[in-house]
């Protein structure tokens, strides 16, 4: 896993500290890059598997993968599942790996945000894929409602301020009372209570945050497992 303090932050390429992992008896090379697309570069040039560990803004294909293991385990199934994402989709790259997986496996996803942080193109990433400027309308009925991060920092400048976040797209009980009743409450974490959701929609029995975060670890291990040829 390259992380702070490593070769790069001190000026070695990207592809000698790859090269260098692989001499040094690496048997796969687990990577998060601030630059999105490094993974697959990276595994142009070596011989071993590397794992994409989240690449910039573009995409963390294991928290799609357990996203979805979750789901699957409360719903048996994909194909016609309404899911719901709501929040800073544009900075997101859990949102675009969602998005893209879910789709594959036959789910329909609504987006939903305000445009500084839900631009139209968003749209694009998948087919049926649909845009909500509005919490209510992109909630109800749904299946699963994933809410992602919001940081401070991110709406400093722009024309949605932080107490309008709030009030239009926190998720609440009484918002969350428009899915489904058996609709899941996901979030990929860090939570911040009082910003993204309330307490108690995060406390609420819909609510998987803590069986989505344990499940992290088997998905990995499957992942790893698979990348080392120890997995079918």
């Amino acid at each position: 896993m390259l992380s702070s303090g490593s070769s790069i932050e001190k000026g070695e390429s990207l592809l000698d500290t790859a090269y260098t992992l692989r001499a040094v008896g690496a048997d796969a090379i687990v990577i998060r890059h601030p630059n999105g697309g490094a993974p697959n570069l990276m595994a142009g040039y070596v011989d071993i598997p590397v794992i994409n560990a989240g690449d910039g803004m573009h995409e963390h294909p294991t928290q799609a993968l357990l996203d979805a293991y979750t789901i699957l385990r409360h719903k048996k199934r994909f194909p016609g599942l309404n899911v719901t994402v709501v929040g800073d989709i544009y900075h997101s790259r859990v949102a675009r790996s969602a998005v893209h997986l879910l789709s594959k496996l036959g789910a329909h996803t609504t987006l939903c945000g305000p445009p500084e942080l839900l631009p139209e193109v968003a749209g694009t990433l998948a087919n049926g894929v649909k845009i909500s400027r509005s919490c209510e309308e992109a909630v109800r009925g749904a299946d699963v409602v994933m809410i992602l991060r919001v940081q401070r920092e991110r709406l400093a400048g722009l024309k949605i301020s932080l107490p309008d976040y709030i009030a239009r797209y926190q998720m609440t009980m009484a918002r969350l009372r428009l899915a489904k009743p058996d609709a899941l409450l996901m979030h990929p974490g860090p939570i911040i209570r009082g910003l993204e959701l309330t307490w108690e929609v995060a406390d609420s029995p819909q609510s998987v945050i803590v069986e989505e975060v344990q499940n992290g670890v088997p998905v990995r291990m499957a992942v790893l497992a698979r990348a080392l040829g120890k997995g079918t």
